[in-house]
């Protein structure tokens, strides 16, 4: 009888969804291929801030390499988060699928990396219930049916094909 293998280990490194909204893929308005949305280059210190933006939230910008097409986020607040769309101009997410259970969604594939780590690990970690802000993270935050051990492969299958999705 040969040993089984060693479970595979995820410890939760308490990141939240807000935290990957740096870089946000969504389908373009233009072309229907896959477009970035990301944070806008820093202005200079002599030029003057823009008006409508909120302090402290940078400015967004859609690019489609595809087509070209680039927009500037020029509004004062950023839209309820949500799995459908981006936060900023409520385009549909390019890393979204459909599961028997429920959608499956991620904003990059950093998040969809994560999602992948953790779903396939036999054995998951998270902090004692006392850490603070343990139920807040990304992790501590997804839906049960994704967090069952007996979705696992299916799961799996739907990640794969967003990150395909994103190759071809």
């Amino acid at each position: 009888m040969s040993p089984l293998p060693p479970p595979s280990r995820f410890q939760d490194p308490l990141f939240t969804k807000h935290g990957f909204a740096d870089l946000v893929l969504v389908h373009c308005p233009r072309c229907e291929k896959a477009a970035r949305v990301i944070a806008a280059p820093e202005l200079p210190d002599d030029a003057e801030p823009r008006a409508s933006r909120s302090p402290g939230l940078p400015e967004r910008r859609l690019v489609c390499r595809a087509c070209g097409l680039t927009r500037r986020y020029e509004g004062r607040t950023v839209y309820r988060w949500c799995e459908t769309t981006d936060p900023y101009f409520r385009l549909p997410l390019w890393l979204r699928t459909e599961t028997r259970h429920g959608p499956l969604w991620a904003y990059n594939l950093e998040q969809l990396d994560l999602l992948r780590r953790f779903v396939g690990a036999t054995l998951r970690e998270r902090p004692p219930w006392y850490e603070h802000h343990r139920k807040m993270t990304y992790i501590g935050r997804l839906p049960a049916w994704i967090k069952r051990g007996k979705n696992r492969d299916e799961i799996l299958r739907a990640i794969d094909r967003m990150r395909a999705s994103l190759v071809e």
